[in-house]
């Protein structure tokens, strides 16, 4: 889509619904935006897009929650997930188009369906579990967006309630993505652009930092997961077309 004023509020909208359901549920950007940025700017642009905006809303997410990090449990899962980066990178950027579409929406949609059901699997207990969760994190996260679901399906069979898990995700955030945009680059965006990125998420956080107060921890997880699991449908669509 080019540079008109309906892509422009596209976009805008997208980012302001990522970074919403991230500051609601401390998870949530990629899976919610991910596969419609890679629809709206292509797979590239959409992904390193995604890892820089992640990034900025967990460093702040993470000044006013650092004390409540785990450093036992996210030293080898966060170490793991930087290891297996330039794995992701590597395979995405030897596939074409339509198979990145299909791989970024099956692994949203598949990951959505496990974190749904709640799966408790004995490979992602202990500090094994850690490492196997942050390896896979680290992959999908440099290869289609979407490294969160790998480290909720860890805190849940970890028994991570929700106020626990939030600073937890949020250091893993900034650490995966930095990672990220180093290997995927930053995305080649006007100024323009990146002002209303910006401004999408400096309005999105607002919006989710009220619902946060006012919206059941069930209620703000059926709703991100539902979003997800329909935007990654839509790209398996896509990538099958495109085909």
């Amino acid at each position: 889509m080019g540079y008109t004023v309906a892509g422009e509020a596209l976009l805008a909208g997208i980012v302001l619904l990522g970074s919403c359901v991230q500051w609601l549920t401390g998870m949530g950007f990629a899976l919610v935006a991910v596969p419609a940025l890679v629809l709206l700017l292509g797979s590239a642009q959409g992904v390193a897009l995604a890892n820089c905006a992640c990034g900025a809303i967990s460093v702040v997410g993470l000044a006013s929650g650092w004390r409540q990090v785990r450093p036992a449990a996210m030293l080898p899962l966060c170490a793991a997930a930087a290891c297996t980066v330039p794995a992701g990178t590597w395979t995405t950027r030897q596939l074409p188009e339509p198979v990145l579409l299909l791989l970024m929406g099956g692994l949203v949609t598949i990951a959505v369906l496990l974190v749904m059901r709640g799966a408790r699997l004995p490979a992602l207990r202990g500090a094994k579990g850690a490492v196997a969760a942050g390896m896979a994190g680290g992959f999908m996260n440099s290869a289609a967006g979407v490294g969160g679901p790998p480290v909720s399906l860890y805190a849940v069979n970890a028994g991570w309630t929700v106020r626990e898990f939030v600073p937890n995700a949020q250091l893993y955030g900034v650490v995966v993505n930095a990672f990220s945009v180093g290997a995927n680059g930053v995305p080649g965006l006007s100024a323009g652009r990146w002002g209303v990125v910006v401004g999408a998420m400096v309005v999105g956080g607002v919006i989710g930092r009220w619902l946060a107060g006012r919206t059941s921890e069930q209620r703000a997880r059926t709703v991100v997961l539902g979003l997800a699991l329909g935007g990654g449908v839509v790209a398996v669509g896509k990538g099958v077309v495109g085909l």
